[in-house]
């Protein structure tokens, strides 16, 4: 489906792609994968057209359709539904070439119309769009009632629907809660045709891909199997190259040696010469290079507190007039991981400001412990930061107290590097501002930890030093994601979030899938006072 040959590609000083080449199938799922920066949205880029390679070719067979999800959708005054339908570019124009057909053309028309399912498309545009978190009531709704982050749902919902022949997804979960994300999964691994996604999700790479492009040093290595499988392949590769390295640079030396000893005597100068030779046609083996990712600091409190930490009773929590959520009874202890569950709009992130402090109980009760220090942290920070703030700035508000050699050398512990401490926060990753928020939150060494959707810029790797860090941790933890992987290593009790209320989820993760998924297929998925959310304005 997709044929590279020796690719080369150059932009903003630096190489992307050095003579690399690839061979994708036709009905490969395929995760791309590799450190943020190395050029993983620069290929689909260079695979959509919108950049010119400076060598070599990419193709793909003639006639096939590439699809793509760049941006929400436009906020137009279409129907959900009818946007979803108009996303088959083949369906619509039939159905629209019928208001004003020949009656000698339409029997044509009917039949190609018949060929390609027509008639369930709108079953199918419903079904995906329910997997993605709409409700029945949504599909009436004009896409200029939906916030942005609901009109890039519809613009995944749409390249779905379409079923293009080469489908490119760029970390596709990022937008959509972990319910999303566990649909998005099953969704993907029946997809019939081809796909490349970019995700630093692990558990969509382990079960929805059957092979996955690895981007390091300007080239692409695919290797079959999941990330897992990719994980064990690439360091059993890395052992086998650093031996051969080994090996190779002692028969050089060795070589070396002789020719040293023996070049200028004249019995040995043949056996030199050919010595020489071989040194020559010694290819050097690339050192293999450890990628260091810098662990989380998240220090556990110094002193437990008598539990628990907190408890509900009958308690209700909104804003103003609204009630998001009501009748909560819950404890927490200081040892408990709690995996928040829920789509979105059902009240987590409400939940997590009220377990933080930062809002009060419209009524009920709630038993606090007094001395207890809370870490949050939430999306909306990495968003409120001053762009034109360095690292430096922030941190030396948060220590007053601290001189200026802790706070390099704190930062650089962090994975903040010395050349990185000074710059804007405009010009800082996405990466790299959620390492340094999630490390300043539990700077303090809470009690508590409220996470709120910390892997959204994180790499797979940085995912799994977080995931350490909190196995370290010794505090409570309430952990709201969309990872998968996360929340099921970290979290040992789930409650959910529906029907206004939260309380414990009977079951694991698996258990919660099948949930989920067979909600899905029942129809649109529940959810509580969402058009606050969506609507914009």
């Amino acid at each position: 489906m997709l044929q590279i040959d020796d690719l080369v590609f150059n932009a903003w000083g630096r190489r992307f792609f050095d003579h690399a080449s690839l061979n994708l199938p036709p009905t490969a799922k395929t995760g791309l994968v590799g450190r943020n920066g190395v050029g993983k949205s620069t290929l689909f880029k260079l695979i959509l057209g919108e950049f010119t390679p400076d060598g070599g070719t990419l193709s793909v067979p003639k006639g096939a359709r590439i699809g793509a999800v760049a941006q929400e959708h436009p906020a137009t005054p279409v129907s959900l539904l009818d946007t979803i339908l108009e996303a088959d570019t083949v369906r619509h124009a039939l159905m629209t070439e019928l208001d004003t057909a020949e009656p000698d053309r339409m029997g044509d028309i009917y039949t190609r119309l018949e060929e390609i399912g027509a008639d369930r498309a709108p079953a199918r545009a419903s079904e995906i769009l329910a997997g993605l978190g709409f409700s029945t009531a949504d599909l009436s709704r004009t896409m200029a009632e939906f916030s942005g982050g609901w009109r890039m749902r519809v613009a995944l919902a749409a390249a779905l629907f379409s079923e293009p022949d080469l489908l490119l997804l760029d970390e596709p979960t990022n937008y959509l809660d972990l319910e999303g994300a566990m649909w998005l999964e099953a969704r993907l691994r029946k997809y019939p045709k081809a796909a490349i996604i970019i995700s630093h999700d692990r558990e969509l790479l382990n079960n929805s891909v059957d092979s996955i492009l690895h981007v390091r040093e300007g080239k692409l290595d695919l290797y079959t199997g999941g990330y897992d499988d990719f994980e064990k392949r690439r360091g059993e590769k890395a052992r086998l190259q650093a031996a051969f390295q080994v090996k190779q640079e002692a028969e050089r030396a060795h070589l070396q040696s002789f020719v040293d000893r023996f070049r200028a005597k004249a019995s040995k100068a043949a056996q030199a010469q050919s010595r020489m030779k071989r040194l020559a046609k010694l290819e050097p083996v690339s050192a293999v290079i450890e990628e260091r990712v810098a662990p989380f600091v998240l220090p556990s409190p110094l002193r437990p507190l008598a539990p628990p930490l907190m408890r509900l009773e009958h308690a209700s929590v909104g804003y103003g007039d609204d009630t998001i959520l009501r009748d909560l009874n819950l404890r927490l202890d200081v040892d408990d991981r709690i995996g928040l569950l829920g789509v979105n709009g059902a009240g987590k992130s409400t939940f997590a400001k009220m377990a933080a402090g930062a809002l009060g109980l419209k009524s009920g009760l709630m038993q606090r412990e007094h001395r207890i220090k809370v870490g949050w942290f939430h999306q909306h920070q990495i968003e409120a930061l001053d762009p034109l703030d360095t690292a430096l700035d922030i941190i030396r508000r948060e220590r007053p107290e601290d001189n200026e050699t802790s706070y390099r050398s704190r930062l650089a512990h962090w994975g903040i590097n010395f050349d990185k401490q000074s710059t804007t926060v405009e010009n800082l990753s996405g990466g790299e501002r959620a390492r340094l928020l999630l490390n300043l939150v539990a700077m303090a060494a809470p009690h508590l930890l409220i996470l709120d959707e910390p892997t959204n810029h994180l790499d797979i790797d940085s995912r799994r030093a977080l995931l350490d860090a909190l196995n370290d941790y010794q505090g409570a933890v309430i952990l709201i994601t969309h990872d998968r992987s996360l929340m099921e290593l970290v979290a040992d009790r789930l409650w959910l979030a529906a029907d206004g209320t939260i309380a414990p989820f009977e079951g694991d993760m698996d258990d919660y899938e099948r949930f989920v998924l067979d909600r899905a297929k029942g129809g649109a998925a529940p959810r509580q006072k969402r058009e606050k959310q969506r609507r914009v304005g």
